[in-house]
């Protein structure tokens, strides 16, 4: 029982290290203009389910409007580095 926990906390650690990753990734590409391309979507596609329910929340609330940080993106990344920190 206790391996098997231990092989499920190491599966969602490495995914949500992969999330971060591309949560990065995301991050930095998006101060360069450029065309939308496969692996743009490919990022966005992967990282806006974990984004979007905190930008819905901050928009709901009304915070943060004025702004031009995407504060939503940056607590969603915080959000899973804390959850990884927490995995036992």
């Amino acid at each position: 029982m206790v391996e098997a926990l231990y092989v499920v906390s190491t599966i969602v650690r490495i995914f949500l290290m992969v999330l971060q990753l591309a949560m990065l990734l995301r991050a930095i590409l998006s101060w360069f203009p450029m065309d939308s391309n496969k692996f743009l979507e490919f990022l966005y596609g992967v990282t806006e389910p974990f984004v979007y329910p905190f930008r819905a929340l901050f928009n709901k609330l009304n915070w943060f409007q004025n702004i031009p940080i995407d504060i939503s993106f940056t607590v969603a990344y915080l959000a899973i580095f804390l959850l990884g920190i927490f995995l036992p």
